[in-house]
């Protein structure tokens, strides 16, 4: 998947499914690749997110330093009340770390991509920004 850069210069990636160590070892690379940019600004979001544990806060802290080493702009949105991500930042104590954005804040950034994993079998599924699977 190849995210272009949306209205203002932000990357939009969209993250779907079970963020888990499956994600994370089909993620981190290109995760790498968005935040090894100096300056990047990165809305990375989390709506369509449905299990996230400590392997999936790692590739997202991750991606926040590195970003921020660069000189960037890492921001979470879709972070739900009652959603994974929220509750899992809530009790590792990290919600006040990540910059989270309003859906309504992010609405003027249209989705660049997405990424994620299929909730079947731990299989995990890239999909271009035209929305196709890609292995």
């Amino acid at each position: 998947m190849g995210p272009s850069r949306a209205a203002g210069g932000t990357t939009v990636l969209e993250l779907r499914g079970e963020l888990d160590i499956l994600a994370v070892s089909v993620l981190s690379d290109q995760l790498d690749d968005l935040t090894g940019v100096q300056g990047s600004d990165l809305l990375l979001d989390v709506r369509a997110v449905t299990f996230i544990d400590c392997a999936g806060l790692s590739l997202l802290s991750r991606a926040r330093y590195r970003t921020r080493q660069r000189g960037g702009r890492l921001r979470l949105t879709g972070v739900t009340h009652g959603g994974s991500v929220a509750r899992l930042l809530r009790m590792t104590g990290l919600n006040g770390t990540f910059e989270i954005v309003s859906d309504e804040d992010a609405a003027g950034e249209p989705a660049a991509g997405t990424a994620g994993t299929a909730g079947t079998a731990g299989s995990a599924e890239v999909a271009d920004g035209a929305g196709t699977a890609v292995a």
